[in-house]
């Protein structure tokens, strides 16, 4: 009867060790329960300069580094540049925005 009770009494505290071990936080995990890296924010951004009507029909090239979210390409308009910028300014997550986008 002993013995099993320590047996029984191991496998609780086993199982309330991995418990905590499978709840930890990671490095990575923000307290909002949303992890934006870099990547997510590209891929964020250049689906919102995507959807919108009057940019998808220009070939804007995105990267982010760190937050920083830099644009390039060619438009045929300022308002393009803007609007670009605006857009990508709007995206949680973002820092900063290198807007490299050139009028031609």
């Amino acid at each position: 009867m002993k013995k099993r009770r320590g047996v029984i009494g191991y496998l609780v505290l086993v199982m309330f060790i991995f418990a905590l071990v499978s709840c930890a936080s990671t490095a990575k995990q923000e307290g909002t329960g949303e992890y934006l890296d870099d990547s997510v924010i590209t891929a964020k951004v250049k689906s919102m300069l995507a959807a919108d009507d009057f940019l998808k029909s220009f070939q804007i090239g995105v990267e982010t580094y760190k937050g920083t979210v830099q644009l390039s390409g060619f438009v045929n308009a300022q308002k393009a540049v803007d609007k670009a910028d605006e857009i990508a300014r709007g995206v949680k997550g973002v820092k900063s925005v290198k807007n490299d986008l050139v009028v031609k």
